[in-house]
């Protein structure tokens, strides 16, 4: 039950944070789901750093990397969001915006992955 309480609170901070920076980031963009894009990169950015620390470095318990990753990060980033805005476009026949999001996303999150690693490595090299 302890664990159901830190996932939830984190839950909510997430989902308050994926509203405030996609909704800054998306504003006045109607044409492409940026805003989307921007948090799913940023929470992949993080849950690289987050997890690599955990795994290499032991640096947080158990119940905070929960709290951070299941918790937070799992409200923060949005994959059923991208799907219906992918296809949204789609429907739209936007298909030169859906390519961009899907490749995008792909492409920018395993980046983000690879950029929080290497940041967690350099962390400890210097």
């Amino acid at each position: 039950m302890h664990l159901l309480f830190i996932i939830g609170i984190g839950g909510f901070i997430g989902a308050v944070l994926r509203y405030l920076v996609s909704g800054w980031v998306q504003n006045g963009i109607s044409y492409f789901p940026l805003g989307t894009l921007s948090v799913n990169v940023i929470g992949s950015f993080f849950l690289s750093v987050i997890l690599y620390l955990t795994e290499n470095k032991g640096l947080f318990s158990e119940e905070t990397r929960i709290f951070l990753t299941i918790g937070i990060l799992g409200a923060f980033t949005t994959m059923s969001t991208f799907s219906y805005e992918s296809f949204r476009l789609l429907e739209s026949k936007e298909t030169l915006y859906l390519s961009i999001n899907i490749i995008a996303t792909v492409l920018l999150t395993l980046f983000a992955v690879l950029l929080g690693k290497i940041f967690v490595l350099s962390l400890w090299r210097s």
